[in-house]
């Protein structure tokens, strides 16, 4: 179980060191491109979910994001020892849930700073690459079972 509570906290710690570093080092809305034509940092408050969705409900994102640590802890209690590999997704889960729910219940609003050049994308964050992977995984994972 040490490994695995080792990974959130780096992972939560990373997420939000990233995230102080865009707002003491980025006005908000001021981009600086990291790779040409592909990746940027921008400093950008989002108050909703993916693609803004859910904006200015901050409650019952907070909610959602309680109910998933309480799932995810018990998940992992459970399962430590006889499924790791879901236990790394539910982790990764863990840690995007945590580092957002920081921001929303700190702030109101959500620090997002990775901006994609090549293509149309939303704007997000450490904690959102966490639970997307995560997400990812455990869908793999659980429809390899089948």
């Amino acid at each position: 179980m040490g490994a695995y509570l080792l990974w959130l906290v780096i992972l939560v710690l990373a997420d939000q060191g990233l995230k102080w570093w865009t707002v003491v080092h980025l006005q908000l809305g001021q981009t600086k491109t990291i790779i040409p034509q592909v990746l940027a940092l921008t400093n950008v408050h989002n108050d909703g979910a993916a693609w803004s969705s859910f904006a200015g409900m901050q409650g019952p994102l907070i909610t959602v994001g309680i109910i998933v640590l309480v799932i995810g802890t018990y998940y992992l209690i459970k399962h430590v020892k006889t499924k790791p590999v879901h236990c790394v997704a539910v982790v990764l889960i863990m840690a995007g849930a945590i580092g957002n729910l920081i921001d929303r219940v700190m702030q109101g609003y959500v620090v997002d700073m990775f901006m994609t050049k090549f293509i149309n994308f939303p704007i997000f964050n450490i904690a959102d690459i966490c639970l997307t992977v995560g997400t990812i995984l455990l869908i793999i994972l659980i429809l390899r079972e089948d």
